[in-house]
C-alpha cells in the first residue's frame, strides 16, 4: 500500500540518556522520510549527548558512552536535520507524547527555533493502542506478523513502525468505532490529517502536554492549582506563577509558549 501524502513525512525515532524531556538528550536518531510518490529516504545517526548514559538506559539500546565518544553533538547537526525534515509532517511511536518534545528541546538547545505549526503528526503507538493496546514488538506480530529483530535500536523500530501503520491502514479500512461524541466514524483512512486527529488524544498547545487547548482554541494549564484555567488568565491574575514557571524544571518550550502567551497579553 501507498500512502497518501500532500506533502512528505518524516518518522523518526530516537534513543536517549533517559524519559525525563527536560533534561535527557539523545544518542541515536533515524529518520524515514516518505515522498508524496511513495519514494523512501532515510537517515541514521548518533550523537555525543555531552552527559553520561545510565548503565540501566544503555543496558535496553545497546548504546554505551564508549560508542559515542567521537560522535558529534546534536547541535553540531540541528541545522542538517532542521533542513532535513523540513515542510515534513511528522511521525512515530510513541512520539507525540517523547519524541517530538524531546527532539523540540534538543533543537531549541542548539538555538534552532524549529517550528510545529501547521505539521501534521501521526503517532503509530495512538492508533495501536486505541484499536488493540499492546506494544511495539506486539504490534510488528499483530499487524506484520513478524518478529521485531534488535528491537531498541532506532532502525529497526522505526522502520517496524512504518510497516505497521501500513497494515493499520489495509487491517481497519472498514472498521467502524463509535467516537467520544457518540458519532459512528471510520477512523484509520489513508488521509494525514484524519490520521493525525485520531491520534491526538489531546489537544496539546506543547508537546509535554502542560498546556492544552480548550474547546475555544486558549492556552489552558493543565496541571496543578490551576489546572483548566486559561493561561492568559493565570499570568495577569498571578504574575508570580509565569516566573515560577519560567525557573522550575518545564522544558524549554513549555518556557517559550508561556512567554509568548505572556507577551500577547501585555500587547492587550
Amino acid at each position: 500500500m501507498k500512502l497518501n501524502l500532500n506533502r512528505p513525512i518524516a518518522f523518526f525515532d530516537l534513543e536517549t540518556t533517559g524519559t525525563n524531556i527536560g533534561k535527557d538528550r539523545i544518542v541515536e536518531m533515524a529518520i524515514l522520510k516518505i515522498m508524496p510518490d511513495g519514494e523512501r529516504k532515510s537517515k541514521s545517526m548518533r550523537f555525543n549527548p555531552t552527559v553520561p548514559i545510565p548503565n540501566e538506559v544503555s543496558l535496553i539500546h545497546g548504546i554505551y558512552d564508549e560508542d559515542i565518544k567521537d560522535a558529534p553533538t546534536f547541535a553540531q547537526q540541528a541545522g542538517n536535520i532542521a533542513a532535513y525534515i523540513e515542510n515534513c509532517d511528522l511521525g512515530g511511536y510513541n512520539s507525540n507524547k517523547f519524541d517530538i518534545p524531546i527532539l523540540l528541546e534538543e533543537f531549541l538547545r542548539a538555538g534552532i527555533d524549529f517550528s510545529i505549526k501547521n505539521r501534521k503528526f501521526i503517532d503509530v503507538q495512538n492508533i495501536f493502542h486505541q484499536m488493540e493496546k499492546r506494544t511495539l514488538e506486539a504490534a510488528y506480530m499483530f499487524y506484520c506478523n513478524k518478529k521485531l529483530e534488535n528491537a531498541h535500536s532506532a532502525e529497526s523500530d522505526i522502520n517496524a513502525t512504518f510497516e505497521v501503520l501500513l497494515a493499520q491502514l489495509e487491517r481497519y479500512a472498514d472498521t467502524e468505532i463509535i467516537d467520544k461524541k457518540g458519532n459512528t466514524i471510520k477512523p484509520i483512512v489513508n488521509d494525514i490529517n484524519a490520521l493525525a486527529e485520531f491520534t491526538k488524544v489531546v489537544d496539546n498547545a506543547d508537546p509535554s502536554g502542560r498546556l492544552v487547548f480548550n474547546d475555544k482554541g486558549e492556552e489552558t494549564i493543565n496541571f496543578g492549582k490551576y489546572k483548566g484555567m486559561v493561561a492568559a488568565a493565570v499570568f495577569k491574575k498571578d504574575p508570580g506563577y509565569y516566573a515560577w514557571m519560567m525557573e522550575g524544571d518545564f522544558p524549554l518550550y513549555t518556557k517559550k509558549l508561556i512567554t509568548e502567551i505572556k507577551l500577547r497579553g501585555i500587547g492587550k
